[in-house]
Order: C-alpha cells, then sequence, then structure tokens
C-alpha cells in the first residue's frame, strides 16, 4: 500500500525480544530512489544511538498498533557496527552492516534491481572478496547513493521553467519499499495546494544546493489533479495522474529505467 513517510516517524520497532527504538528517518538510493535502510532512534536503550534496519528485516507493519515488527533480536541490534547515520554511510559502512546481520546485497551483479524482493544472499566470505576487491580497483570507500529523506525535505523543485516550491513529503509503497511520490508543498505560487511528482520525471538533483528539478511545465502541473494528503493515493488516482502528464505508468517506467541501464544510457 502507498503510505506517506512521515506518517511511519515515531512508530514504534519490535524485535523479536522486545522494542528496540522508533522510526526517525529513511535512507533510499539516489538513482533509484528505493528505500536501503530505515534509521531507528534506540532512545535511552543504547543512549539514543541511531541503527539502520534493511526492509530484508521489516515485517508487517501493524498499524493500529503503530508498530513495525523486525526479524531481529534485541543482542543482534546491540553489537550491530555503530554507524554514524548524520554522517555519510559508506559502502564499507554497508558491506559491516550486511556482514554482521547477513542480509542480502542489493548492489552487485545480479542484484541491482533495487527492491528487496529477491537476490542472492551473500555469505560473509563473500563480503570479505567484495572489500578486497574495491580495494584492488581502487574504489573510493566514500562510495555511496544514500541520501536521507529527512534531510531531502524543504529541497527546492523546479519545474522546466520555474520554481513550484519544494519537497515536503514522499509516497513510498510499504510493499516493494520504493519511494513512488515526492510530495511537492506549492507555497504561494498555488496557495493550498500540494502535488505529486514521480522520481521518473525528475530531470537532475542538484545534492550540493538542495534542489530538484523536472521535466514537467509549471502548467502542466498547476492542472494537474488535485491531491489530497488524507486520503490514499489509489489506483484510479495513479492512472489519471500518469494520463494527464503523458508519462509511462510506474511499473513501466520501472523497466524502461532498467533497460536503459544494462543499455549503457544511464
Amino acid at each position: 500500500m502507498l503510505r506517506n513517510i512521515k506518517s511511519l516517524i515515531g512508530h514504534k520497532i519490535h524485535a523479536t525480544d522486545g522494542e528496540i527504538g522508533e522510526v526517525d528517518d529513511f535512507l533510499f538510493d539516489d538513482e533509484t530512489w528505493d528505500i536501503r535502510y530505515m534509521a531507528a532512534d534506540t532512545g535511552g536503550w543504547l543512549s539514543g544511538r541511531k541503527v539502520l534496519i534493511a526492509p530484508a528485516a521489516l515485517k508487517a507493519h501493524d498499524w493500529r498498533g503503530r508498530t513495525f515488527p523486525v526479524a531481529l533480536t534485541r543482542e543482534q541490534v546491540r553489537s550491530s557496527p555503530d554507524i554514524d547515520t548524520d554522517k555519510t554511510v559508506t559502502r564499507l559502512h554497508e558491506l559491516e552492516l550486511h556482514k554482521h546481520y547477513a542480509w542480502p546485497l542489493y548492489w552487485g551483479d545480479g542484484y541491482y534491481a533495487g527492491s528487496m524482493s529477491g537476490g542472492m544472499l551473500f555469505p560473509p566470505t563473500k563480503v570479505e572478496e567484495e572489500r578486497a576487491v574495491r580495494k584492488e580497483a581502487g574504489v573510493a570507500e566514500e562510495e555511496t547513493r544514500l541520501q536521507s529523506t529527512r534531510a531531502v525535505t524543504g529541497y527546492r523543485l523546479h519545474a522546466a521553467d520555474g520554481l513550484i516550491g519544494h519537497v515536503e513529503d514522499y509516497i513510498v509503497d510499504d510493499g516493494k519499499w520504493v519511494i513512488r511520490y515526492l510530495v511537492a508543498g506549492t507555497g504561494t505560487w498555488l496557495p493550498g495546494r500540494k502535488v505529486l511528482l514521480s522520481p521518473h520525471w525528475i530531470e537532475r538533483v542538484d545534492w550540493e544546493t538542495s534542489e530538484v528539478f523536472v521535466d514537467l511545465t509549471r502548467l502542466a502541473i498547476k492542472a494537474s489533479p488535485g491531491f489530497d494528503p488524507s486520503v490514499p493515493v489509489s489506483e484510479d488516482y495513479e492512472s489519471e495522474l500518469y494520463d494527464h502528464y503523458g508519462r509511462p505508468k510506474f511499473e513501466e517506467a520501472v523497466k524502461n529505467r532498467a533497460a536503459s541501464t544494462r543499455g549503457g544510457k544511464r
């Protein structure tokens, strides 16, 4: 189902043997916009330390109880690599994390599809081999494609012909754990309105200046179907939205991007 990310912040996270904290943030891949980790604030239990949890560990969410059960123990979380989530999370940090939990790697041959829907589980020895290969190849340890939803909130949003507002929230598919839409607050341009923008319509993001540029005109955005944040995004609404812009629907856009990537066009 499609949910707005702000509605998930603060939900309790339960390990198999007790509570470990609450949802604080999400880290996403800045190329595919797939959610790679949930950031959990452990509060007083681990002195406010934040830990990362991959979608592979998330179980069915209890919306009524506002809790996320996870397939982890408190001891696993307590002994996990201490990663400062307020700084850059590097690929080597991720390797250590995936080795600790024996999570599947989402990058590399055969598993760069992005979602947690499948792929080979690499044993710890493979993680070490990956690290050695990367060092031999001279790949920078700081390489990362991870961005924080909390940090990107507030980025200025530009249409092809001018400013339209800022990133206010995100609509995420809580089954595939991918960001389906950015929620744009339009400020004084369209007072009282919010609009949805698919990551597939983004032309580029300037991470240094905190700006997102979409391949749409202000006129097209102004005439887009009205979005009510209090109402769940339905399939009918999505169809209306894609038809309005004349763009491929989400699943087709994902396939097109994958084919383009395999063809070396990106």
